[in-house]
């Protein structure tokens, strides 16, 4: 890798990467960053953001929200824990999150900024998997797969696209 890629490699990095949804719905599947920084904005809209790419480096994943009458859902690895002390709440602001996991991963997802009657939801494994499976972006996905002679990534990030 040249000097030149790997500036811009760590570019993409150190900056936030934003993702505004208003009066919208907003998808980012599948190997799509290797940020480690997000800043979500969405005033009555939908944003599904998946995070378990093997390209996202080892470490703490910060996502700032500011979401008022909308939803997050965040795609998680099964050991990644959630930290929401940061994250103000008004109105029915909350952040559902079923499958704690039991030990700590080499990921922590940290979520900060403020939900106004908003809702973050945190989906794993197979459910992180059919939130994928259910959308535009894996339909395209399967065709250029098919095409190609490959197998698909939206669906789970850590698969190699060989067959």
């Amino acid at each position: 890798m040249n000097a030149t890629a790997m500036n811009a490699t760590q570019t993409a990095r150190t900056e936030s990467v934003r993702i505004p949804a208003n009066n919208a719905v907003t998808k980012r599947l599948g190997n799509w960053t290797t940020a480690r920084q997000f800043q979500v904005r969405s005033h009555r809209g939908v944003v599904v953001l998946d995070l378990r790419s093997p390209q996202i480096p080892a470490g703490d994943i910060e996502v700032e929200v500011d979401l008022e009458n909308a939803v997050l859902k965040l795609l998680v690895p099964d050991d990644a824990p959630i930290e929401d002390w940061d994250l103000r709440r008004s109105g029915r602001g909350r952040v559902k999150d079923a499958q704690r996991p039991d030990t700590p991963g080499d990921r922590r997802v940290v979520l900060t900024g403020a939900l106004r009657h908003a809702e973050i939801r945190v989906h794993r494994g197979g459910v992180a998997m059919l939130s994928a499976m259910f959308s535009r972006e894996y339909v395209a996905d399967l065709r250029r797969a098919h095409k190609q002679g490959l197998l698909p990534t939206v669906d789970d990030p850590t698969r190699t696209g060989r067959a």
